[in-house]
């Protein structure tokens, strides 16, 4: 007696007549992947690879705007802006400004994440510090120049508790400080809450461990705290060098760069170089430039990142 066996037919089977060979499903599996990435990825080709080789191809042109150049000049650009001083002055405030700062966000966000993170404050004053501590994050950078600018100014109130007349963003001794410490209040939250998500997830016992044997709180702070948080700490202090150098809206919106230069950055700088003298070939010169040295710290960041997984 013979036996059969009954099979329940393929879906592809049936549509296509034939079954698919597995190089085929690949493909199509590998299709419909890149047919959901297909609207993102025409995003970033429209919104950024376009742009991107237009400022490239502007930086080798003389004069050009809107699309329009007399005529290729090569290095002429790069070599004009490597010769400004106002570059290298731009620069050196540019490096000043994000050294500060992201080692103050570093300090202040960690020092707060432990703070949040100690026993000895209980569950209702801990919820109101972590309000109270994140809210410079929440605040757009327009709202905290307007704020700043208002607190700051010559009759505002923090002349008023100090009992100056001080022209903390007009003072050419005091201008670079002064918007280097509103950045860092404003950045120092996404430290903080990134820390102290960092340090919720490092184990209890090993700093009981720690404590039999013998190993005090600053012991504990440097060889166990610390190398956990590790990964954390440099991949947040490669993104803020990122996004810090690149700062444009708050400069602009309280000194606009000046009193003379004395705050001016990269970003602005690019930006007095396009639309107040007008020359596009230098502004997409110097963004070149700025590009290049993102692109520095972006590779290291992904280095990392590769490393961490």
């Amino acid at each position: 007696m013979s036996m059969q066996t009954s099979f329940a037919p393929d879906t592809e089977t049936l549509v296509t007549g034939a079954p698919l060979s597995r190089k085929r499903r690949q493909l199509r599996k590998a299709g419909e992947s890149y047919g959901f990435l297909a609207p993102t990825l025409i995003l970033l080709f429209v919104l950024m690879i376009v742009p991107i080789v237009m400022v490239i191809g502007y930086s080798f042109q003389d004069e050009a705007v809107m699309g329009s150049s007399s005529g290729l000049v090569g290095l002429e650009n790069y070599i004009a802006v490597l010769s400004d001083a106002g570059f290298w002055k731009a620069t050196g405030n540019t490096f000043f400004f994000t050294v500060v700062s992201v080692a103050a966000h570093l300090i202040l966000g960690l020092a707060f994440a432990m703070l949040l993170n100690s026993p000895l404050i209980g569950a209702v004053p801990r919820a109101i510090f972590r309000a109270l501590y994140v809210l410079p994050w929440l605040f757009t950078a327009a709202v905290i120049a307007v704020l700043w600018r208002m607190l700051l100014a010559p009759n505002g109130i923090i002349n008023f508790l100090l009992s100056t007349d001080v022209e903390w963003l007009a003072s050419p001794q005091l201008a670079l400080g002064t918007v280097t410490f509103i950045n860092i209040w404003a950045g120092y939250p996404f430290f903080m809450v990134s820390l102290l998500a960092g340090l919720q997830g490092i184990p209890n016992e090993l700093n009981e461990a720690a404590t039999v044997d013998g190993a005090n709180a600053p012991q504990r702070f440097w060889n166990v705290t610390i190398p956990q948080l590790r990964p954390i700490i440099v991949s947040l202090v490669l993104l803020d060098l990122i996004w810090t150098s690149q700062q444009f809206a708050l400069i602009w919106m309280t000194t606009g760069g000046g009193p003379i230069d004395v705050t001016e950055v990269l970003s602005t700088f690019t930006y007095k170089l396009a639309f107040a003298e007008y020359d596009f070939s230098l502004a997409a010169t110097s963004a070149v430039l700025v590009l290049l040295m993102s692109m520095v710290l972006a590779v290291f960041y992904v280095r990392h990142q590769k490393a961490r997984d």
